[in-house]
């Protein structure tokens, strides 16, 4: 690190944990030992608050969590599944379900330094150029973007999956959104003038002094990465710089 470079940490969500656990394909397993997904909660934020200090105590200041929950719930085809998660036990709805996800993520998060910055990504897949989710932010913005108490949001918006930018006015706070509008999944260049127009489309929601620009997802979620060569990775970064340098100066 240097006083221009900060690292940054990556780890699951405790959101993305509880909900493998609450799947119906692990809640039999999981019931042996909880009959209350609120003390499941509670065991894996406790979980994360240690694994939180001894990142600290390691030098971390940037600790992102990322989190395929959220796309799975606003994807339609995945709804039928997670009205079932907790099937057995408690019975419970979208919202509920919702509330349940913001609730284990701050409290994993709750005890975290002053001085260290968490975030969280979501995700909607990005195994070798492919998606798992679709679905617009709409319906998952006043549990998310009010209620999860981290500093910034890392959203997905490289194509019409991931709906319009209205729901960003939920967000709450100052706390910012990183516009994911350059894709990870093709080689493509965008071109520069219409992801500057959509930045600005982004800014009648949200001030564009809180509105920041990366990739929508890493380039190498799994072993095999993306369809992309070095070179055509190493382009997008210098598309993103580009175009940050030009609408923030």
């Amino acid at each position: 690190e240097d006083e221009n470079t900060v690292a940054k940490q990556t780890i699951p969500a405790p959101a993305q944990f509880i909900e493998q656990m609450i799947m119906p394909f692990a809640l039999e397993n999981t019931s042996k030992y909880y009959d209350s997904t609120h003390k499941l909660a509670e065991d894996i934020a406790n979980g994360y608050k240690k694994v939180i200090a001894d990142l600290y105590d390691a030098g971390c200041r940037n600790l992102q969590l990322d989190d395929c929950s959220w796309g799975m719930l606003v994807e339609i085809r995945c709804n039928v599944t997670i009205m079932d998660l907790l099937e057995g036990t408690d019975k419970k709805g979208l919202k509920d379900i919702q509330e349940l996800l913001v609730e284990i993520n701050n409290l994993a998060i709750e005890d975290k330094p002053n001085d260290m910055t968490i975030t969280t990504h979501v995700c909607r897949g990005n195994f070798h150029s492919t998606y798992a989710s679709a679905g617009a932010y709409d319906s998952v913005a006043e549990a998310l973007f009010e209620k999860e108490n981290v500093d910034a949001y890392y959203l997905e918006f490289d194509d019409e999956r991931s709906g319009g930018f209205e729901p960003l006015k939920a967000v709450s706070g100052d706390k910012k959104v990183v516009l994911g509008l350059i894709t990870s999944k093709k080689p493509e260049l965008e071109d520069k003038q219409t992801v500057i127009d959509r930045i600005h489309d982004a800014a009648k929601y949200i001030s564009l002094d809180r509105l920041c620009l990366s990739p929508q997802c890493g380039f190498a979620s799994c072993e095999i990465g993306n369809k992309l060569t070095e070179e055509e990775q190493w382009a997008k970064l210098a598309l993103v710089k580009e175009i940050a340098e030009e609408v923030w100066g």
